[in-house]
């Protein structure tokens, strides 16, 4: 029991350095956000299965939000115009106020576990966005929900989860969307 105990902890980043047994690296899960409820539950999955276990892990909750400078409108047949500055100053102020909703209530959902945790907003597609965030934070385990979508729909919309676990620097972990009754 003890060893398999061990390599899980091991696994996750917490494990012996220098074969000193009492020197432990502390686990850093990084948790990303959207304002979905599959990305709340899979951050409530991850206090409650993975944080608990590890009493001197820290956590990071990570949402990415689309840069606003990158919007344009079509006109007529003369092409595509960029928004105006103004517009985009409105769109920003919107958007980072979203993303401080969002931060914010995954916060309170750790408050309301008593885990201390951290908020940061990153800017850029998600995916890539996310990637470079816990590479940067030098993270132990990205934890992140699944919408549940469908071979089709994932073709065509992409998936961040599959992206993830693909391409970042540490162990993914996809929590699956609640049981539908």
């Amino acid at each position: 029991m003890e060893q398999t105990e061990a390599a899980v902890s091991g696994a996750l980043g917490a494990g012996v350095e220098g074969g000193d047994k009492t020197a432990r690296k502390a686990l850093k899960v990084v948790a990303a956000v959207d304002a979905s409820e599959e990305s709340l539950h899979a951050l409530s999955w991850a206090l409650d299965n993975v944080v608990r276990c590890h009493p001197d892990a820290t956590l990071v909750v990570v949402h990415a939000q689309h840069a606003a400078d990158h919007f344009a409108y079509p006109v007529a047949a003369h092409g595509i115009v960029y928004a105006p500055s103004s517009a985009v100053e409105s769109v920003r102020a919107a958007q980072e106020e979203s993303s401080r909703r969002v931060v914010a209530r995954a916060l309170d959902i750790c408050k309301e576990r008593q885990v201390d945790a951290t908020g940061a907003v990153v800017e850029g597609d998600a995916k890539e966005a996310i990637r470079q965030a816990v590479e940067r934070m030098q993270a132990g385990l990205l934890v992140l929900g699944s919408r549940g979508l469908g071979a089709i729909k994932r073709a065509f919309l992409g998936s961040v989860s599959d992206y993830l676990i693909h391409h970042a620097c540490c162990p993914v972990l996809v929590v699956r969307p609640r049981p539908t009754k």
